[in-house]
């Protein structure tokens, strides 16, 4: 019967664990932009319009 108690204060405790960090994971706005993320795959990363992306031309025309 000891372990049967036991066995229920950990599962308690990891719960408890589980949604302290759930609840941190929200409130840092980690579930904020759901749609950027789908529509960044179709972008493709070559492409010199896309901000922060250079692409190289003299490397390219010396292959």
């Amino acid at each position: 019967m000891n372990a049967l108690f036991l066995l229920i204060l950990i599962g308690a405790l990891v719960m408890l664990i589980v949604v302290v960090a759930f609840i941190m994971s929200i409130n840092s706005g980690q579930y904020d932009d759901l749609d950027s993320p789908a529509h960044r795959i179709l972008m493709d990363d070559d492409d010199p319009l896309i901000p922060g992306r250079e692409v190289n031309n003299k490397n390219e025309d010396s292959k």
